[in-house]
């Protein structure tokens, strides 16, 4: 446990000192083109949302108590407060679990924080600047991934760092786009701290809340800081005070020097991966174990049983029995290491359409409920990464496949034309997209530092949708 009285008081005021002065000359120039890659991916990946379950009962829900706003709901066109727009945004851009992750810092980003910022450039007054957008993205983007590296096991605790942490984070985006100054960011951070929730009680039950949570933190950001813009102040020992995220939420277990180190000159933005199967980040190595077979001839009628080894905080989250009959299947299929296995070895691959319902519940991939998950001894227990998977085949033969990589990390990217490629699949599964919008669209976010409103966005993503 660490002395966090060696921090001293004033950890979110250096903090938002810091944020405040960031321009986009401070940008290394591969940081603003992995936040134009990110942007197209999160676009894509809220376009593939539109007919996830539980996306149009949300905007039925939000538009009942609004009809008109500054800004826009992505999924269908709608104008609402920008705050909805954040929170139904901000749940789409998670809602296939297809949304980039910071593996070491287990948060997903961009899906707090792309939305908090399309919804506060559509709030303020006057255009917002391609540059100032990449700016205000990078900002939020890096302090998330700091806030999960320091609060290296809020998972392990129950926490869902991406909801607690994001609304901090997407505070500070929402800071940048308003112009605030060092004083008012603090009481953004403060505000949006105090908003905090998130709980990994949604995946164990199976919930939907699961994919509102990012809305929630988009939309909580958002709100903290345009109530800074206009005086209101928060707590501003929220991190290091008695009642702070640090003692109050993470027991202690922090190392806040992550927090400010290299602040604005050290970036973490370059360590996030993207999601090359829209299911938890946990089961994408099995995936691709599972792939690897495959690929070896093995198939799925062959298998009599398996034990698929992970770290312990992956086996919490991806462990549970396979449950064919779940009254909430797609979450539960989402989450489930057995069924990501079963269904890569069955198909080749694994798509959105991998976790319909109808093909979750199908009888050829049955056989995941055959699967045990255990923690493994010699995987570090918060690792993401590592898993092995033990095969009983039914000749008698024992299998044994192990990986210590995932695809889409740092160490083992996707190429930008599988990128692209995504992007594409992506609108096409949700709205039926044009080719010619959706290539617009594309390069319009990949010339993002040449724009003078970037407001086109919405304008680009709302015509790729028939």
């Amino acid at each position: 446990m660490n002395d966090l009285t060696a921090t001293g008081a004033g950890i979110g005021r250096s903090i938002a000192a810091t944020l405040s002065r960031l321009t986009y000359d401070d940008l290394p120039p591969d940081v603003a083109r992995i936040v134009k890659l990110f942007t197209l991916d999160t676009l894509g990946v809220i376009g593939g949302a539109a007919k996830a379950p539980g996306m149009a009962d949300l905007l039925a829900a939000l538009t009942a108590w609004e009809g008109d706003g500054k800004a826009t709901l992505l999924l269908d066109g709608r104008r609402v407060n920008p705050a909805s727009a954040a929170l139904a945004n901000g749940a789409a851009a998670h809602s296939l679990d297809f949304d980039d992750q910071h593996d070491p810092a287990r948060v997903h980003v961009f899906c707090v924080v792309l939305p908090a910022v399309l919804a506060a450039v559509e709030a303020k007054d006057g255009p917002t600047s391609g540059r100032d957008f990449i700016t205000a993205v990078a900002t939020g983007v890096e302090l998330f991934c700091r806030l999960g590296l320091a609060c290296y096991n809020s998972l392990g605790k129950g926490w869902h760092p991406t909801t607690a942490l994001g609304s901090i984070s997407a505070a500070a985006a929402a800071a940048k786009i308003f112009g605030l100054d060092a004083e008012r960011t603090l009481h953004a951070l403060a505000l949006a701290f105090v908003q905090l929730s998130g709980t990994t009680q949604f995946i164990a039950d199976g919930a939907l809340a699961k994919r509102i949570g990012p809305g929630f933190a988009a939309r909580s950001g958002v709100l903290a800081a345009h109530l800074a813009a206009y005086g209101l102040t928060g707590p501003w020992r929220f991190l290091e005070g008695e009642a702070g995220l640090f003692k109050l939420y993470e027991r202690g277990e922090v190392k806040p020097e992550i927090l400010t180190g290299g602040l604005g000159e050290t970036w973490h933005v370059r360590d996030l991966s993207m999601k090359p199967y829209p299911c938890c980040r946990c089961v994408h190595t099995t995936i691709q174990l599972a792939l690897e077979l495959r690929a070896q001839g093995l198939r799925g009628e062959e298998i009599d049983s398996g034990t698929i080894e992970l770290g312990e905080v992956n086996r919490k989250i991806v462990g549970a029995p396979f449950d064919r009959a779940h009254a909430n299947p797609v979450v539960h299929a989402q989450f489930n290491a057995a069924y990501g296995f079963a269904a890569a070895l069955t198909d080749g691959k694994v798509e959105i359409a991998s976790y319909a319902p109808d093909r979750i519940r199908a009888d050829d991939v049955a056989f995941a409920g055959r699967f045990t998950t255990i923690a493994a001894s010699d995987i570090e227990p918060t690792a993401i990464a590592p898993a092995r998977v033990s095969l009983r085949l039914k000749d008698g033969r024992t299998l044994i496949a192990e990986r210590w990589t995932m695809k889409g990390a740092p160490d083992e990217p996707m190429s930008e034309e599988e990128v692209f490629a995504k992007f594409r699949a992506c609108l096409g599964w949700g709205f039926d997209a044009p080719a010619d919008a959706v290539l617009r669209l594309q390069k319009k976010v990949m010339a993002l530092d040449t724009l003078e409103d970037a407001r086109e966005l919405v304008t680009d993503f709302l015509a790729c949708r028939r």
